[in-house]
């Protein structure tokens, strides 16, 4: 038997963050030497940072991550390690795996498949290395092999895909299987979505199955950069078994997952397929490098526990524990001092302060108070409560503030919900009343105008000066405390543009802007009775749970609720899905949803389809001004990372009209 201990590692690195970055890759390869792996991978562009963008090509970058690779060699003495970062070679920028072995750089291999759509703009920077070419680089006096290689190292034979190149069809990997790999590492930067990690589940497994390989899965861990969040979930398989899944939104620095594989069983198993056709025609990309691999004995796999990820609530946890660490991530990397949340009783602004709590008491959970205490150290009121002995709540106490912010349209009920909810989840409640502003600016403007602003004539003139009067106070509050102020308008809302700009939008961070409005409801039964597992639930959301969705900025005589202003969110979604994610037209969103939602007449669906329609062209100029939001699917609707759409355009009129025709000829 040919036995390797291999690990993966996950980090949480920040775009060129050198002393940092260089820290966790220098823990990881010290933890994986105490656990006696000899082989370890790496994330993609872990040296740098994944998300350093058009700074790519600043030539001090790139100088920069290149130092910091050799420094990472010299501390892989009777290792093999696997790393990425940008590599500039014959005027072009290539985003590359480094292969360190015994304290010495054997060479690079090139990304083939760039990432290219979505959030991803891969291409803007690098290029793809040519499948099947070899070249070398010079750096100074020095000579490194790059190209598309294999790399055998002391008789074992190392290949790579590097991240898309293993969401593709035509993956390198069929081609590294013929050509004898026994190591297939893959360092990634895979951003999380609902329901993603399965697939790269699956791709992990089946490609340790199919190429016959050791499969070594990397990943980045947290909020990089500000709007993506990465899961980390590091796997190894092999012979089409997984041996070790790492954990998933860590608050660690590190984490590593190891297994002992066997080569030579997987090399039997290649040999007994009839299917498998060796190449013979490619040793001019295998690169020879001489290590002695420790001998070894079997081990146990260490048993995969069962955890969250394996419960019947996984998409609710994983919106929790993303957002939570986005959150966390967000907030000692802006090195501000704390979150400010203008909380008016309802679902959207008590999630952003559940959201908080939900991130220091994980992070509490997880670091224990050292750990909170050292990330945290620019927090001054989180040292002092830490000093004093202060427990999760205490921490959420010093790092969220949440105001009330009452006009006379105002409720009791709204009122206690919002400070019920915040004292539940430890947040300081404020109350400013801002009811002398409004009335004062529609004082200002109707001696301006020279008449009486009415509900009849200026209803939403007098919505949005209601929403628009709390923005200087709740701005005002953060400056107070230092801390971040968040937008609490969800995706939904930013659809159709259900929300007032230099309003509710104030604020430098979106947590919900990539969640639609029925989910969050569902998600918040959910919290108030279950919970993520090991937090306890939030019983104080009955408060919000029992209410149906308002902006409460008309008369309460009115009864004023999101969903007779626009449609039922449940359909609204529907017609986001159909119409923004699958591109249809308003016919065939009509076509699509009439036999899911049979309740209602065609001509009444017909009229929510064609308000959506005209409610999204109206306000993509929202969307564009919208503050960062965090990435979770492919819903997305923020044209600064995934949906683009233009400003000004024709509103889809030809489209409608052929919708109030298809409607008025009785064809649904």
């Amino acid at each position: 038997m040919k036995l390797v201990k291999v690990a993966v590692a996950c980090v949480n690195q920040t775009p060129f963050a050198w002393d940092e970055n260089f820290a966790h890759l220098r823990d990881a390869i010290a933890q994986a030497r105490a656990q006696g792996a000899t082989l370890l991978c790496l994330p993609e562009l872990a040296v740098s940072g994944y998300a350093c963008e058009d700074a790519f090509f600043m030539d001090g970058l790139q100088d920069a991550a290149f130092a910091q690779l050799e420094l990472l060699a010299s501390l892989t003495k009777g290792m093999v390690v696997a790393v990425g970062l940008p590599v500039f070679h014959e005027k072009a920028l290539y985003n590359a795996a480094a292969l360190l072995v015994d304290g010495a750089i054997a060479g690079f291999v090139g990304k083939q498949f760039l990432a290219g759509d979505g959030i991803h703009y891969e291409p803007r920077w690098f290029k793809p290395w040519p499948c099947g070419e070899l070249d070398t680089l010079e750096r100074g006096d020095k000579r490194y092999p790059i190209g598309d290689l294999v790399f055998d190292v002391g008789g074992v034979r190392v290949g790579f895909e590097i991240c898309e190149d293993a969401w593709v069809a035509n993956r390198p990997g069929t081609d590294l299987a013929l050509r004898g790999v026994d190591v297939l590492c893959n360092p990634s930067a895979s951003h999380f979505a609902f329901g993603k990690f399965a697939v790269r589940q699956r791709f992990v497994i089946e490609g340790s199955r199919a190429f016959g390989v050791a499969y070594l899965y990397s990943n980045l861990l947290g909020n990089e950069a500000g709007r993506i969040i990465y899961d980390g979930g590091g796997l190894i398989a092999s012979n089409n078994e997984l041996l070790a899944r790492g954990r998933r939104f860590s608050f660690g620095d590190v984490e590593l997952a190891c297994a002992v594989v066997d080569i030579d069983a997987n090399r039997r198993e290649q040999a007994r397929r009839g299917s498998h056709r060796p190449r013979h025609d490619a040793e001019q990309l295998v690169i020879e490098v001489p290590f002695v691999w420790p001998a070894r004995t079997p081990e146990a796999p260490a048993p995969i526990e069962s955890s969250w990820e394996d419960g019947a609530n996984l998409r609710e946890e994983e919106f929790a524990r993303a957002v939570a660490l986005g959150l966390w991530d967000y907030l000692r990397k802006s090195r501000a001092q704390g979150y400010v949340v203008s909380i008016s009783g309802g679902a959207d602004s008590a999630a952003c302060a559940v959201l908080v709590g939900v991130a220091v008491q994980l992070a509490f959970a997880e670091l224990g108070a050292g750990g909170v205490a050292q990330r945290l150290g620019s927090v001054r009121r989180v040292q002092d409560v830490l000093a004093a002995g202060g427990d999760p709540k205490a921490i959420i106490g010093a790092l969220l503030g949440c105001a009330y912010q009452p006009t006379e349209n105002s409720g009791k009920v709204t009122r206690e919900a919002a400070e019920q909810v915040s004292r539940g989840v430890g947040g300081e409640f404020f109350v400013i009343d801002v009811d002398p502003m409004y009335k004062g600016y529609v004082a200002s403007v109707e001696r301006a105008i020279g008449r009486k602003l009415t509900w009849a004539t200026d209803d939403v003139t007098l919505q949005n000066i209601q929403a628009r009067v709390r923005a200087p106070s709740i701005w005002m509050l953060a400056n107070v405390r230092g801390g971040v102020l968040l937008t609490t308008s969800n995706r939904s809302e930013a659809a159709v543009g259900y929300a007032t700009m230099d309003g509710d939008t104030a604020g430098g961070l979106a947590p919900l802007g990539g969640i639609d409005k029925s989910y969050l409801r569902q998600w918040l039964r959910w919290m108030e009775t279950t919970g993520p597992r090991g937090l306890s639930p939030l019983p104080e959301l009955r408060y919000i749970n029992a209410q149906q969705p308002t902006a409460e900025l008309r008369p309460p005589s009115q009864a004023q609720t999101d969903e007779a202003d626009l449609m039922p969110y449940d359909f609204l979604e529907a017609v986001e899905d159909s119409a923004i994610r699958d591109k249809h037209t308003p016919v065939e969103v009509l076509q699509e949803l009439a036999p899911r939602y049979p309740q209602y007449r065609p001509v009444q669906l017909a009229a929510w389809i064609e308000l959506f329609f005209r409610l999204w062209c109206r306000n993509q100029w929202k969307r564009e001004r919208i503050a960062p939001a965090f990435h979770l699917d492919d819903r997305n609707v923020d044209p600064r990372s995934w949906c683009r759409f233009p400003i000004l355009s024709g509103g889809f009129e030809r489209e409608l009209a052929e919708l109030r025709a298809y409607v008025a000829a009785g064809k649904p």
